[in-house]
């Protein structure tokens, strides 16, 4: 997986985190979910880079115009776009070191911070603003480290296995979709979101099938509500490691959570998937058993623990869907900016149901 590096202040040479290697950003890392505290965006002794602008400063739309901002990759209103530097570095909160807060950045929503007024944490060495913690509910908890500040030096430490992709299944068997007490898991959410948007800006605006199970239950409500009614014409499979290979219209296909390489096929269109999500659509069944009417002592007859059930229809993330056909240059054609605008102003009346 490459080498292990520290980051370093670039000011003093401070060392400013433990060893960590590069994985691939995950899809869910700018979600905002629900009203409590989420867990850590990335696993220990690791990091990500988000290839995006981000912070402060912020222009507004209505003063940037559609041609800066197609220019910087976005083709769709947005409230605001950041014109903060590109490739902040992401780590687990526990992997900082040698850093403190700076109080009069440590502003919040709720229970916690939300870098809403730049880096908030400082070199102990030599006090350079270095990195924003993030630690507020509806947000992943991680570590920003601002590329202006840090550098990455190689150390002599024991390298992360790649994970093949024949292995991928048996060492990551995916997430379940529906989390404690009963509630849609974020990561699913989201990138059921990206996908979707990814998916309309490949079928050209025409009726695609979706296959039984739980792909459509996942995705079909959605697509049957976006797209116009009629027959299909195009249609879209699962594609991956341990499924049958086939040429076909559009693939669902996983992306590598370390590598973020996407599950090579010949289908005309290819659409990526978190592989944790995919994962758990190619190959976990829902299928409950029925006991048999007789013969089975009553004590016996029961699912133990009871199957854990969501309260409510699945419902992908409506921002991560807006916020990813914004960055497609497909959504610049009538049907899709349409199907943008419709998502995006009607926030509160559940668009995908």
């Amino acid at each position: 997986m490459g080498r292990m590096v520290v980051f370093v202040c670039v000011g003093c040479g401070a060392v400013l985190t433990t060893p960590v290697s590069q994985v691939a950003l995950p899809v869910h890392a700018a979600q905002k979910f629900g009203h409590e505290l989420l867990p850590a965006l990335l696993e220990s002794g690791t990091y990500a880079v988000d290839p995006e602008p981000s912070g402060p400063p912020r222009r507004r739309w209505e003063e940037v115009g559609a041609d800066e901002a197609a220019a910087r990759g976005v083709y769709a209103p947005v409230y605001t776009l950041s014109y903060g530097p590109p490739g902040r570095v992401g780590v687990a909160p526990g992997d900082v070191r040698g850093t403190v807060l700076i109080p009069e950045r440590c502003d919040g929503y709720c229970l916690g911070l939300d870098g809403r007024d730049g880096p908030n944490l400082a070199c102990e060495g030599c006090g350079q603003a270095v990195a924003t913690r993030i630690d507020d509910c509806t947000l992943w908890q991680v570590v920003w480290l601002d590329p202006r500040a840090v550098r990455p030096v190689g150390v002599e430490a024991p390298a992360r296995r790649v994970v093949g992709w024949e292995a991928l299944r048996e060492e990551h068997p995916g997430t379940p979709p529906v989390e404690q007490p009963g509630r849609w898991s974020p990561v699913w959410t989201a990138a059921v979101a990206v996908a979707l948007a990814r998916l309309l800006a490949v079928s050209g605006g025409k009726r695609m099938a979706v296959p039984d199970g739980p792909v459509a239950e996942a995705f079909r409500k959605a697509i049957d509500i976006l797209l116009p009614p009629g027959a299909p014409t195009r249609e879209m499979v699962l594609a991956g490691p341990g499924l049958p290979a086939a040429i076909t219209d559009i693939a669902l296909v996983p992306q590598h959570p370390q590598t973020g390489e996407v599950w090579p096929t010949d289908a005309r269109a290819v659409v990526p998937l978190a592989a944790d999500v995919w994962m758990y659509l190619a190959f976990h069944d829902d299928r409950r058993l029925v006991p048999a009417a007789s013969g089975m002592p009553d004590g016996v007859r029961r699912d133990d623990p009871p199957p854990l059930l969501p309260w409510r229809p699945f419902r992908p993330d409506w921002e991560m869907f807006v916020s990813t056909l914004a960055l497609l240059p497909e959504v610049r054609q009538p049907w899709l900016r349409a199907i943008y605008d419709q998502v995006r102003e009607r926030r509160y009346q559940h668009p995908f149901w």
